[in-house]
């Protein structure tokens, strides 16, 4: 009678634990649009194809949600803050370096869990501060524990920019303002729009 009982609870919990991993690979996956690579390559071409004329993307750049000053003249502008439909907020921006040297970004900004940390150079310690509901929101994971932000960039030389995501759980509706904190960066009040 135990080994039935014993084999019906092992089936339950491998069936359980398939099932909450297809749930969060969907749902990491419903971003709306290509992967981490793609973002860059397409800003790039976009600006090398236009020559002079500014785009779009470029173009939301002269008005940034924010600003966050981070260390050794490295600068962060949110150009936006898109609450998705699947319950993610996607705040999307520019690193860059402002400085006359080449900086090499401050491993701080992986954030200190060791989940994160086997997973190399990432934004994965950005929070998101909701004051109104008093609860914080750090950057959503994968399956295999990878944080959805950009990933795998080290250094900047001077005036060197790149382009940047971090997706996190979404705040309820009513809550438009957060605060976003990034280790060795100022904070900065963002406006999440949809």
């Amino acid at each position: 009678m135990s080994i039935r009982f014993t084999t019906k609870a092992r089936r339950g919990m491998v069936a359980l634990t398939v099932a909450a991993g297809l749930a969060l690979g969907v749902a990491g996956c419903g971003n709306g649009g290509g992967g981490e690579d793609e973002k860059p390559d397409s800003s790039a071409s976009a600006s090398q194809d236009r020559g002079s004329q500014p785009s779009a993307q470029e173009g939301q750049d002269d008005a940034p949600l924010a600003e966050l000053k981070g260390s050794n003249g490295l600068l962060l502008r949110v150009t936006s803050a898109q609450r998705d439909a699947g319950g993610f907020v996607t705040v999307s921006g520019n690193l860059k370096n402002d400085g006359a040297e080449r900086v090499t970004v401050n491993g701080a900004v992986r954030g200190n869990e060791t989940e994160i940390l086997r997973h190399g150079m990432s934004l994965g310690g950005a929070t998101l501060v909701d004051s109104k509901d008093k609860k914080r929101y750090y950057v959503l994971r994968d399956t295999d524990g990878r944080p959805l932000t950009t990933t795998g960039f080290s250094s900047l030389k001077a005036g060197e920019s790149l382009a940047v995501f971090m997706q996190f759980p979404s705040p309820p509706a009513g809550s438009a303002e957060v605060t976003l904190q990034l280790p060795t960066f100022a904070s900065a009040t963002v406006t999440i729009s949809g």
